[in-house]
């Protein structure tokens, strides 16, 4: 399934960069997902422009990040997990496994909760229905990723088009305070719940599994038997990051500023995602509510595709089996399902998922440093020395702020 049926023939590489683009920006939807929506919308109406600093910070990791898992899938021709599978002892690869599918788990509930949630507000379905719908568009989406490349990638594209629309409208009526924003970067924080949404908002941003799935998706591709195709190679995927990764971080910000601009006022914080969408429609229109659950409905549908599509290749490439999707959906799905029906909180569900993916990015990170910065795994694309020191400056902060999250839960 990971494997498309055409290849991109050499000249492509000659004719530019456009043929080539695309892994990117299904990588993209994962950083714009249900659980943004829940994070980044509570943290603007709850702190207003305070965590902007957290988004801008976060975007520029993940440029980075995803950089080095498209190029390690160029350079070696294998996943991440499959290297992992390789290069790591039995033991260690194990541990890795579970923890990448607990990572799969929490991302599935986070997608399928966010669809459940717009179809509840758009249709008033029950929750349980929500999410089962959710599932099936997702899987036909991945139905595309069986034709080949280009049809899934189209499809996510569009999908990430219909949110971002949805957030330039819905920000257009809110109004922005660019001198609030630009102060909003400055880094602090406002005590403990700022710091544990501050590592939500990472987990949100930065994806363990679209660390995975952005090696998968380069790494057989490409016609790539020069070292001059390669470096053709990484430098189209070094343009299609960071195209998608920008895109990605302003709707993130713009999400923020909605928050912060029509969503805080002298009451409580709006902190669930219902109540955002009724807070829209009184302050801003209808117009703006509609679009705005239309936005977190193409987020989940998406979303929840991606997340399953990297959970194969986590099976695949940590333990070389892979199941049926079918089964695989209903496995990740089955935790989802019950918090619905149990009746959860779901934007807090949505929060505290986001939180236990930020203790999953290093498991994926780490390796991800490793393994670029050596030249026999990597030949003539092995990273610089500031390549290698800003991605382990990148993964100690994300540790060190996991360990401080820790501490504050415990």
């Amino acid at each position: 399934m990971f494997q498309d049926r055409s290849r991109t023939v050499p000249r492509a590489l000659v004719r530019g960069p456009l043929p080539l683009l695309g892994p990117a920006f299904v990588t993209a939807i994962a950083y714009v997902d249900p659980g943004n929506f829940a994070t980044n919308l509570t943290a603007g109406s709850t702190y207003g422009y305070l965590l902007v600093w957290v988004v801008v910070v976060s975007n520029l990791m993940a440029m980075l990040i995803q950089y080095l898992s498209a190029k390690v899938g160029i350079a070696t021709g294998k996943t991440l997990p499959a290297l992992c599978r390789d290069e790591f002892s039995r033991r260690t690869n194990k541990g890795l496994w579970l923890q990448a599918e607990g990572v799969a788990i929490a991302t599935d509930l986070a997608e399928v909760v966010g669809g459940a949630l717009a179809l509840k507000i758009l249709f008033d379905l029950p929750l349980v229905v929500g999410g089962l719908i959710t599932a099936l568009v997702a899987f036909g989406l991945l139905v595309l990723h069986g034709r080949g490349h280009r049809p899934f990638e189209v499809a996510i594209t569009g999908l990430l088009a219909v949110i971002l629309i949805g957030f330039l409208y819905d920000v257009a009526h809110s109004g922005l305070e660019p001198l609030a924003i630009v102060q909003g970067t400055v880094p602090r924080f406002d005590g403990p719940d700022s710091l544990m949404l501050a590592a939500g908002m990472l987990g949100a941003t930065v994806m363990p599994h679209a660390i995975y799935l952005h090696s998968a998706l380069t790494n057989g591709r490409y016609v790539r038997r020069t070292e001059e195709q390669r470096r053709a190679l990484v430098r189209s995927q070094r343009i299609d990051v960071v195209s998608a990764m920008s895109i990605a971080g302003v709707m993130n910000l713009l999400l923020l500023v909605i928050g912060a601009a029509a969503l805080r006022g002298d009451g409580p914080p709006v902190d669930t995602i219902e109540g955002a969408h009724a807070a829209f429609g009184a302050q801003l229109g209808a117009g703006a509510a509609l679009l705005f659950a239309l936005s977190l409905l193409a987020s989940g549908f998406a979303a929840s595709s991606v997340g399953t599509l990297s959970g194969q290749i986590v099976m695949e490439g940590f333990i070389q089996r892979r199941i049926p999707l079918v089964l695989r959906r209903g496995i990740t799905l089955a935790p989802a399902l019950a918090v619905l029906a149990l009746g959860i909180d779901p934007t807090r569900a949505l929060v505290v998922s986001q939180v236990v993916l930020s203790f999953g990015i290093p498991f994926a990170l780490v390796p991800l440093v490793l393994f670029t910065r050596r030249r026999d795994l990597m030949g003539g694309l092995v990273n610089r020395q500031v390549t290698t020191l800003a991605a382990a400056v990148v993964a100690a902060l994300i540790i060190a702020l996991n360990g401080v999250l820790l501490v504050q839960l415990v």
